[in-house]
Protein backbone atom coordinates (compact mmCIF):
# COMPACT_ATOMS: atom_id res chain seq x y z
CA UNK A 1 0.00 0.00 0.00
CA UNK A 2 1.40 3.37 -1.01
CA UNK A 3 1.35 6.34 1.35
CA UNK A 4 0.07 8.62 -1.38
CA UNK A 5 -3.28 7.83 -2.98
CA UNK A 6 -3.85 11.07 -4.92
CA UNK A 7 -7.53 10.92 -3.87
CA UNK A 8 -7.16 14.14 -1.88
CA UNK A 9 -5.54 16.16 -4.61
CA UNK A 10 -8.72 18.15 -5.22
CA UNK A 11 -9.14 19.16 -1.57
CA UNK A 12 -11.40 16.40 -0.28
CA UNK A 13 -10.80 13.47 2.04
CA UNK A 14 -12.69 10.37 3.09
CA UNK A 15 -14.30 9.83 6.48
CA UNK A 16 -14.73 6.40 8.07
CA UNK A 17 -17.58 4.95 6.07
CA UNK A 18 -16.41 6.38 2.76
CA UNK A 19 -18.16 9.76 2.57
CA UNK A 20 -15.93 12.45 1.07
CA UNK A 21 -15.86 15.93 2.55
CA UNK A 22 -13.74 19.05 1.98
CA UNK A 23 -10.47 19.01 3.91
CA UNK A 24 -11.54 22.16 5.75
CA UNK A 25 -14.73 20.51 7.06
CA UNK A 26 -15.20 20.95 10.82
CA UNK A 27 -15.04 17.17 11.30
CA UNK A 28 -11.61 17.05 9.63
CA UNK A 29 -10.42 20.06 11.63
CA UNK A 30 -11.67 18.37 14.80
CA UNK A 31 -9.94 15.02 14.43
CA UNK A 32 -6.92 16.65 12.77
CA UNK A 33 -6.40 18.72 15.91
CA UNK A 34 -6.65 15.55 18.01
CA UNK A 35 -3.92 14.10 15.79
CA UNK A 36 -1.82 17.24 16.32
CA UNK A 37 -2.32 16.88 20.07
CA UNK A 38 -1.32 13.21 19.93
CA UNK A 39 1.90 14.13 18.14
CA UNK A 40 2.68 16.83 20.67
CA UNK A 41 2.12 14.41 23.54
CA UNK A 42 4.67 12.16 21.82
CA UNK A 43 7.12 15.06 22.05
CA UNK A 44 6.40 15.41 25.78
CA UNK A 45 6.89 11.66 26.23
CA UNK A 46 10.33 11.96 24.58
CA UNK A 47 11.51 14.30 27.36
CA UNK A 48 13.35 13.18 30.48
CA UNK A 49 10.78 12.36 33.17
CA UNK A 50 9.61 9.64 35.50
CA UNK A 51 8.70 6.40 33.69
CA UNK A 52 5.22 6.47 35.23
CA UNK A 53 4.34 9.67 33.37
CA UNK A 54 5.58 8.13 30.12
CA UNK A 55 3.34 5.09 30.68
CA UNK A 56 0.31 7.31 31.26
CA UNK A 57 1.17 9.41 28.20
CA UNK A 58 1.27 6.27 26.04
CA UNK A 59 -2.18 5.33 27.35
CA UNK A 60 -3.39 8.85 26.54
CA UNK A 61 -1.96 8.64 23.01
CA UNK A 62 -3.82 5.35 22.52
CA UNK A 63 -7.07 6.94 23.73
CA UNK A 64 -6.52 9.92 21.42
CA UNK A 65 -6.37 7.57 18.44
CA UNK A 66 -9.76 6.34 19.57
CA UNK A 67 -11.11 9.88 19.95
CA UNK A 68 -9.84 10.63 16.44
CA UNK A 69 -11.60 7.55 15.06
CA UNK A 70 -14.82 8.55 16.81
CA UNK A 71 -14.64 12.06 15.37
CA UNK A 72 -13.85 10.67 11.89
CA UNK A 73 -17.01 8.53 11.89
CA UNK A 74 -20.34 10.18 11.04
CA UNK A 75 -23.23 8.87 13.15
CA UNK A 76 -24.95 7.34 10.11
CA UNK A 77 -21.81 5.27 9.40
CA UNK A 78 -21.32 3.90 12.94
CA UNK A 79 -23.08 0.63 12.07
CA UNK A 80 -21.88 -1.52 9.18
CA UNK A 81 -24.29 -3.12 6.70
CA UNK A 82 -23.91 -6.45 8.55
CA UNK A 83 -25.13 -4.79 11.76
CA UNK A 84 -21.76 -4.71 13.51
CA UNK A 85 -20.33 -1.51 14.93
CA UNK A 86 -17.69 0.09 12.71
CA UNK A 87 -15.60 0.93 15.79
CA UNK A 88 -16.52 -2.32 17.57
CA UNK A 89 -13.42 -2.58 19.74
CA UNK A 90 -12.90 1.16 20.12
CA UNK A 91 -14.45 3.61 22.49
CA UNK A 92 -13.86 5.96 25.35
CA UNK A 93 -15.29 4.71 28.62
CA UNK A 94 -15.69 6.22 32.07
CA UNK A 95 -12.57 4.45 33.36
CA UNK A 96 -10.50 6.36 30.78
CA UNK A 97 -11.66 9.62 32.36
CA UNK A 98 -11.24 8.20 35.87
CA UNK A 99 -7.60 7.36 35.07
CA UNK A 100 -6.96 11.02 34.26
CA UNK A 101 -8.78 12.17 37.40
CA UNK A 102 -6.85 9.73 39.60
CA UNK A 103 -3.55 10.87 38.09
CA UNK A 104 -4.50 14.51 38.65
CA UNK A 105 -5.40 13.79 42.27
CA UNK A 106 -2.13 11.94 42.91
CA UNK A 107 -0.01 14.70 41.40
CA UNK A 108 -1.88 17.43 43.28
CA UNK A 109 -1.19 15.73 46.63
CA UNK A 110 2.47 16.73 46.36
CA UNK A 111 1.91 20.21 44.93
CA UNK A 112 1.26 23.43 46.83
CA UNK A 113 -2.27 24.76 46.54
CA UNK A 114 -2.68 27.21 43.68
CA UNK A 115 -3.23 30.79 44.77
CA UNK A 116 -2.39 32.55 41.46
CA UNK A 117 -2.52 31.88 37.76
CA UNK A 118 0.68 30.28 36.50
CA UNK A 119 2.56 31.60 33.49
CA UNK A 120 3.59 28.84 31.06
CA UNK A 121 7.31 28.16 31.03
CA UNK A 122 10.17 27.51 33.40
CA UNK A 123 11.55 24.47 31.61
CA UNK A 124 11.21 23.16 28.03
CA UNK A 125 9.32 20.04 29.17
CA UNK A 126 6.89 22.16 31.18
CA UNK A 127 6.40 24.48 28.20
CA UNK A 128 5.62 21.50 25.96
CA UNK A 129 2.92 20.44 28.43
CA UNK A 130 1.35 23.90 28.31
CA UNK A 131 1.38 23.91 24.50
CA UNK A 132 -0.26 20.46 24.49
CA UNK A 133 -2.86 21.76 26.95
CA UNK A 134 -3.70 24.61 24.56
CA UNK A 135 -3.96 22.22 21.60
CA UNK A 136 -6.21 20.00 23.71
CA UNK A 137 -8.49 22.93 24.52
CA UNK A 138 -8.67 23.75 20.80
CA UNK A 139 -9.53 20.10 20.02
CA UNK A 140 -12.26 20.26 22.64
CA UNK A 141 -13.68 23.50 21.21
CA UNK A 142 -13.71 22.00 17.71
CA UNK A 143 -15.42 18.81 18.92
CA UNK A 144 -18.05 20.95 20.66
CA UNK A 145 -18.50 23.01 17.48
CA UNK A 146 -18.93 19.79 15.50
CA UNK A 147 -21.51 18.57 18.04
CA UNK A 148 -23.72 21.57 17.25
CA UNK A 149 -24.36 20.14 13.77
CA UNK A 150 -23.56 16.43 13.98
CA UNK A 151 -23.68 13.73 16.65
CA UNK A 152 -20.53 13.56 18.79
CA UNK A 153 -20.46 11.26 21.80
CA UNK A 154 -20.42 13.43 24.93
CA UNK A 155 -17.80 11.19 26.51
CA UNK A 156 -15.25 12.12 23.81
CA UNK A 157 -15.70 15.79 24.68
CA UNK A 158 -15.50 15.01 28.40
CA UNK A 159 -12.25 13.10 27.81
CA UNK A 160 -10.68 16.07 26.02
CA UNK A 161 -11.82 18.39 28.80
CA UNK A 162 -10.28 16.21 31.50
CA UNK A 163 -7.12 15.68 29.46
CA UNK A 164 -6.50 19.43 29.34
CA UNK A 165 -6.78 19.48 33.15
CA UNK A 166 -4.33 16.57 33.34
CA UNK A 167 -1.83 18.36 31.09
CA UNK A 168 -2.02 21.49 33.25
CA UNK A 169 -1.37 19.54 36.44
CA UNK A 170 1.37 17.51 34.73
CA UNK A 171 3.06 20.80 33.80
CA UNK A 172 2.92 21.89 37.43
CA UNK A 173 4.16 18.51 38.67
CA UNK A 174 7.04 18.42 36.19
CA UNK A 175 7.90 21.97 37.14
CA UNK A 176 8.22 20.76 40.72
CA UNK A 177 10.09 17.56 39.79
CA UNK A 178 12.54 19.50 37.63
CA UNK A 179 13.02 22.27 40.21
CA UNK A 180 11.87 24.75 37.58
CA UNK A 181 10.65 28.15 38.62
CA UNK A 182 6.87 28.41 38.54
CA UNK A 183 6.13 32.05 37.69
CA UNK A 184 2.83 33.35 38.99
CA UNK A 185 0.83 35.88 37.03
CA UNK A 186 0.31 39.05 39.01
CA UNK A 187 -2.11 41.56 37.50
CA UNK A 188 -1.16 45.22 37.32
CA UNK A 189 -2.59 47.42 40.00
Amino acid sequence: MKVYTKTGDKGTTALFGGDRVPKDHIRIDSYGTVDELNSYIGLIRDQEMDAHYKTILIEIQDRLFTVGAILATPAEKEVLKNGELRLKNLGIIDTDIELLENEIDQMEESLPQMTHFVLPGGHPTVSHCHIARCICRRAERLAVHLSHNEAVPEIAIRYLNRLSDYLFVLARKLSSDLNAEEVKWIPRK
